[in-house]
């Protein structure tokens, strides 16, 4: 399940380019792989926001995001209320800001933790999609636009990510 090999992706950019992406899979990295159902609101955020902690206290995590059932309707690379949020925390968003990217088995076999923001909608996309790799989520209870604002659903992600942050960070740490 484990791999350390570096992937690239091409994919689009905000001012119509094609550039290639980096993914966090790099030799001695360990990954946790955030899923939601588009790859362009709560797993964006809780993968910028793990990977500034991971920048900022210096550990050997990263995080990429994908999305379990990408929606076309969906504008551009990420949700206006993402980047707003993590602007007002004072987070700078990737460069390039990729468009989102739906999920596929390798990214399950390069993580080394995976996460679903919502169980009640990812765990039966999971079971659906990638049955093998259902009950290897860890599935958290963050709603989605349709059921919270973005006022409410952010901040509890960013709580998520301090806790995941702060065990894993914790499991690093010699005894």
């Amino acid at each position: 399940m484990l791999s350390t090999e570096d992937r690239n992706h091409r994919t689009d950019t905000e001012d119509g380019t094609v550039a290639d992406v980096k993914s966090h899979h790099d030799a001695g990295r360990q990954t946790v792989l955030f899923l939601c159902t588009g790859n362009f609101y709560r797993s964006r955020f809780a993968e910028v926001y793990f990977n500034w902690l991971a920048g900022r206290e210096k550990i050997s995590w990263g995080a990429d995001s994908r999305g379990l059932a990408l929606d076309p309707n969906n504008i551009g690379p990420l949700s206006i209320h993402t980047r707003a949020y993590l602007d007002r925390l004072g987070i700078p968003l990737p460069d390039p800001l990729r468009d989102p990217l739906d999920a596929a088995v390798p990214d399950f076999e390069a993580a080394h933790l995976i996460v679903a923001l919502k169980e009640a909608e990812h765990r039966p996309l999971m079971q659906s999609r990638f049955p093998v790799w259902a009950q290897r989520v860890e599935y958290w209870r963050v709603h989605d636009l349709d059921f919270a604002p973005a006022s409410e659903a952010l901040p509890q992600v960013k709580r998520h990510v301090e806790e995941l942050f702060a065990r894993l960070k914790s499991a690093l740490a010699p005894d």
